[in-house]
């Protein structure tokens, strides 16, 4: 099949073109973004786009289904051998969907929900303000500790007893350290409360036993399939055999309609590839260099939110330390010189979330290029070299040289078009 698009959508190959060129030339740093490898980019542009499969495997709407209900099987094998689950639904577009059907499979209209407040660390889907979430249910918050930018497990109890939710949500977006889901079980249990947890940001780690798993211990499990463990981009659900009809429920007709069919195809691809022990190894360096990262940028005199990581990006504070610098300025000064990273707000900020006082810094996808412990603190000190002064010319010209001898040093997809594979 052709897969060169110039000869019939010029503009389109050109932006795709730049893209590739764009993420060969620049290191991503977005704790949320990785490096998908040639199969599943390939399995995500096969032919299953053209495939409606409304339904599950076996129970589809349409007719012609058997080839998409073999991709499907093998995705729900994979995740449930990775998780240890005893059901695992794949058909989720993203993790934001996912948590809409847990909620759904779990929670009638109007009931409570606790989660995390965003500033803290939480995500726009555990029910933030202006979300359907936030629309259809009752939706409350805790917080990290402000002076140690920890969960505190006894407070979080408090919240629960002050406000008597149905369900819990643990797991976060910009939390760097270890979550104890037992203890977050026990808050749920005393609340009387269903308890979901979102490793959306960690499935890779989980999956490779880098991180504890929330399976077999929180009611549901929602994560995203496209971060650290490297798959399809979508999402999935978790969960134990007597809760499998009410998940599926939720997912279809619940919160979608077909499952984007190429994008499992993706996820059944990525799930084999974790299964590897290469993966396991990939995600233990991760957390080696978020590690690396953290202990550099402390070391350069940064505040990091909880003082360092125990997962796959550092949180910096950049208020004490650089306090006329705002993360939207940090993010655009490494932007300037091909580092891709993201503002955050931290616990406590009183800038806006789309201006913020932090940086989130993550290492999945340099750590899929092949980066160690000395290229990662190479790394965070050209970071560092750029935020202490990001209106210096002659340092940005030093930090793109050092990108792109880093980009060289660790390519990506060699010759191949990411737009192609």
């Amino acid at each position: 099949m052709p897969t060169d698009l110039s000869p019939v959508d010029g503009a389109l190959a050109d932006a795709l073109e730049s893209e590739r060129a764009r993420q060969r030339e620049t290191l991503s740093l977005v704790a949320s973004e990785n490096y998908a490898s040639e199969a599943v980019l390939a399995a995500q542009g096969s032919v299953l786009t053209n495939k409606y499969a409304e339904g599950d495997p076996g129970d589809r709407y349409y007719a012609g289904c058997e080839h998409a209900d073999a991709v499907e099987r093998l995705a729900r094998e994979r995740a449930r051998d990775l998780f240890g689950a005893e059901h695992a639904n794949v058909q989720p577009h993203s993790g934001t969907q996912a948590n809409l059907a847990a909620y759904q499979a779990l929670l009638d209209s109007g009931d409570r929900i606790l989660s995390l407040e965003l500033r803290h660390g939480g995500h726009l889907s555990h029910g933030q303000p202006y979300t359907a979430v936030d629309e259809h249910f009752d939706v409350v918050h805790y917080g990290v500790d402000p002076e140690t930018g920890r969960l505190d497990y006894d407070a979080v109890e408090a919240r629960a007893a002050e406000t008597d939710p149905d369900l819990i949500v643990s797991g976060y977006s910009a939390y760097p350290r270890v979550v104890d889901w037992e203890r977050m079980q026990a808050v749920a249990d005393e609340a009387g409360a269903y308890h979901v947890a979102d490793i959306a940001h960690l499935t890779g780690l989980v999956a490779a036993g880098a991180h504890p798993s929330p399976v077999g211990v929180a009611d549901l499990v929602t994560g995203s399939t496209h971060k650290t463990i490297r798959a399809g981009r979508g999402g999935m659900v978790l969960c134990a055999g007597e809760l499998a009809d009410a998940v599926d429920t939720a997912v279809m007709p619940g919160c979608q309609g077909g499952p984007l069919m190429h994008n499992v195809a993706g996820k059944a691809a990525g799930f084999a590839e974790a299964l590897t022990p290469d993966f396991d190894v990939y995600a233990g360096q991760i957390v080696e260099n978020a590690s690396s990262l953290a202990d550099r940028l402390r070391a350069r005199g940064f505040d990091l939110v909880s003082g360092g990581t125990d997962v796959h990006f550092a949180l910096v504070d950049l208020r004490d330390t650089h306090p006329d610098l705002t993360g939207q300025a940090a993010e655009a000064a490494l932007e300037s010189v091909g580092l891709v990273a993201n503002k955050q707000t931290v616990p406590g900020d009183h800038r806006s979330a789309t201006v913020a006082s932090g940086l989130r810094i993550g290492t999945p996808a340099v750590t899929t290029r092949g980066f160690d412990a000395a290229a990662t603190e190479r790394l965070a000190d050209t970071v560092a070299d750029v935020l202490d002064a990001p209106e210096d010319e002659s340092v940005a010209t030093d930090a793109r040289e050092t990108v792109a001898d880093l980009c060289r040093s660790f390519p990506i997809y060699g010759d191949s078009r990411v737009a192609s594979a």
